[in-house]
């Protein structure tokens, strides 16, 4: 116990317990050798001509100097969600020197773009992300995100206009407010994504998985109001707000013991009161959800609204529950007939994994999820800092901006660029894929898929 001033004491360690010591490293040791024993992903599938591919390898090599400069550009003026005007007049620019016009502003999102390049089906979707985070920058990648997706852009708009190509449509979408706002959701409202056969992006991260899986994620906002009164004169006069609102923090933390392990609820009490001789009138907190599954995160959201209202009856309060001040995230759904196919284009460059070979508890949330629920997908993660490092870290935003960063941007445009091109030569990859979406539920709109999942043959029309 160490003394802090007269009548007060600090008790306890000078800092607080590390939990599990050492076992993150003898995890990380363990999980290394399981991935060097994992083999790489095959495709059964032929994919675009061997020629395609080398033109395609070729047109990126000519564009490397300005989308790594692109990419530099991004990470050195960092932008939060909505507000990313740098970013999206840049994207917007690279692309007008190399001849294609982009339309800022799309989808009615003032950070949104779309440039379009061929015509008739199929008709393909890269996606952009270029948002960063508070205080750390571009902490995940998506300086990267953006260079890549608009080096892959460049070289599949002269395949789909050249006489006696694949034809198709290829679009870039510039997507903005991944970190938490949502953006691709208000761009699949506007219809962005109704026409689209195929949606891709590539994501940085610490290992090379040729997909993955995601925790669709909720948020809800809880206030209670009680009657104020005066704590030491009048408690009994008053309904404590706070008390509701710790009755909610403890029933959700009981319910944590019951829940799946890939499941999570986590918060933070916002709002406890004004001061301790006054009792709360009101009080607030804010709990996110997550799950694997959309039926699961249905499940915990019936469950979390219980607890909070159980609060309130119990203290005699009144609750105002708000979920989702920003658009939900569904779970990823991958495809695995496409996934072989981004693996086996980047198998000269890097070993590729299989979505499996990721540890679940290390998957977060991403809005690209609800994509995949509506069209086939892919989110493939490129590693670009060490299996130690994680994203959403400053050491993360350093390697960034680094030749690691830089090496992501070449090998990730050619990864989605390839792809596209065999989505777009290979009629048997297009219908196994398509039918694997089906298998796993369809498509999905927003409201069905917060209800469980219902699927749907068009945008809003039950199956």
């Amino acid at each position: 116990m160490t003394t802090v001033g007269e009548g007060s004491a600090q008790v306890g360690e000078a800092k607080p317990r590390q939990p599990y010591p050492g076992l993150r490293q003898r995890r990380q040791a363990e999980l290394t050798e399981e991935l060097r024993a994992t083999p790489a992903l095959t495709s059964s599938h032929a994919g675009a001509p061997t020629a395609v591919i080398d033109t395609i390898t070729g047109r990126l090599g000519a564009l490397d100097a300005d989308l790594l400069a692109f990419s530099l550009d991004l990470h050195a003026n960092p932008e939060l969600a909505y507000a990313e005007h740098h970013a999206v007049a840049a994207l917007a620019a690279l692309l007008g020197e190399h001849g294609h016009e982009a339309e800022t502003g799309a989808y009615g999102v003032p950070t949104a773009l779309k440039a379009t390049a061929g015509s008739g089906g199929p008709h393909v979707a890269i996606v952009a992300e270029y948002d960063a985070l508070p205080g750390i920058g571009h902490a995940c990648g998506h300086n990267i995100i953006a260079a890549s997706a608009a080096g892959a852009f460049l070289a599949l708009a002269d395949l789909v206009t050249t006489r006696g190509g694949p034809g198709g449509t290829v679009t870039l979408v510039g997507s903005p407010a991944e970190e938490g706002g949502g953006g691709k959701q208000l761009i699949l409202d506007a219809g962005g994504f109704d026409d689209v056969d195929f949606a891709l992006m590539v994501h940085p991260g610490n290992i090379d998985v040729a997909g993955s899986r995601s925790l669709g994620f909720r948020q809800v906002a809880v206030t209670y109001r009680g009657i104020a009164a005066h704590s030491a004169t009048g408690p009994h006069w008053g309904v404590n707000a706070l008390d509701a609102v710790v009755t909610a923090y403890n029933g959700i933390a009981q319910l944590r013991q019951h829940i799946l392990p890939t499941d999570r609820v986590h918060g933070i009490i916002t709002d406890g009161g004004q001061a301790p001789n006054i009792v709360p009138e009101q009080a607030s907190a804010v709990f996110f959800v997550r799950s694997l599954d959309v039926a699961t995160l249905a499940d915990l959201h019936e469950r979390v609204t219980a607890i909070l209202t159980a609060a309130a009856t119990a203290t005699g309060t009144v609750a105002d529950i708000r979920w989702d001040n920003a658009p939900p995230y569904l779970p990823l759904r991958t495809n695995s007939a496409l996934e072989a196919r981004y693996a086996v284009n980047l198998a000269e460059r890097r070993r590729v994994l299989p979505v499996s070979a990721r540890p679940v508890d290390e998957v977060a949330s991403t809005d690209m999820g609800n994509v995949s629920l509506y069209v086939p997908s892919i989110h493939p993660i490129i590693a670009i800092a060490p299996r130690g490092v994680a994203n959403h870290t400053a050491e993360f935003a350093t390697y960034a901006g680094e030749e690691p960063g830089a090496r992501a941007v070449s090998d990730g445009a050619l990864g989605l660029a390839a792809t596209v091109a065999d989505f777009l030569h290979d009629e048997t990859l297009r219908a196994d894929a398509r039918a694997e979406f089906d298998r796993e539920g369809g498509r999905l709109v927003l409201d069905q898929a917060l209800h469980g999942g219902v699927p749907t043959t068009k945008k809003g029309e039950q199956a």
